[in-house]
């Protein structure tokens, strides 16, 4: 496993998680699903970091003015750091003890290469919502609406992702991303829980 991706490697498997993204199967040619490059997909969050970042910072903000004396914003940020990270990691370990059993063990890797790299494109896709939030506070409905029509453009994303990548049909394509989506929601809530972020109404 490589320490780091050379740019052009990071680009190629960008390029094919788009093209997976708008439900073009030969997206996966473009993927590096051998044992290096399943791990080497996890790097995709160090590509999203930059773009996550932000995101962070503008939560932050918010939950500092409502738990000010719990956590300086650093200590915010690190803990919606580790609530993200662990709610893109911890699923996908999910996925790896059930897959086997539902049928699709033999497009785990595939799943979790393209997953990694279409949650990296999706987190700088989030990036204009979060900009606007930090910047135009006083936008808040705007924002808001702004931050729900990039999340179901993502979540439509996602599901053209999935179905591409696990290729046994729309109906079990569908029963994966939603899945997926409902342990990622579980695992955001209780890490949010355990880290003691709660974010104002």
């Amino acid at each position: 496993m490589a320490l780091m991706l050379a740019s052009d490697e990071i680009e190629q498997n960008l390029a094919g998680a788009w093209r997976l993204m708008l439900g073009k199967a030969d997206g996966l040619r473009q993927l590096d699903l051998s044992a290096d490059g399943f791990w080497n997909s996890f790097f995709a969050i160090l590509v999203a970091v930059p773009a996550l970042v932000v995101g962070w910072a503008g939560v932050s903000n918010d939950v500092a003015l409502e738990t000010a004396t719990f956590a300086s914003r650093f200590g915010i940020v690190v803990r919606l750091a580790m609530v993200d990270i662990g709610a893109w990691v911890l699923p996908l370990i999910v996925l790896a003890l059930v897959a086997p059993r539902v049928g699709i063990g033999d497009r785990f890797v595939h799943y979790v290469v393209a997953s990694n790299w279409t949650s990296a494109i999706i987190a700088w896709l989030m990036l204009p919502a979060a900009l606007a939030r930090m910047l135009f506070p006083a936008a808040d409905n705007v924002v808001s609406l702004l931050s729900l029509a990039v999340f179901a453009l993502a979540m439509v994303f996602t599901w053209r992702m999935t179905n591409a990548t696990i290729g046994k049909g729309a109906a079990i394509g569908s029963a994966v991303f939603a899945g997926m989506f409902f342990v990622s929601l579980l695992v955001l809530f209780a890490l949010q829980a355990l880290f003691g972020i709660q974010l104002p109404a």
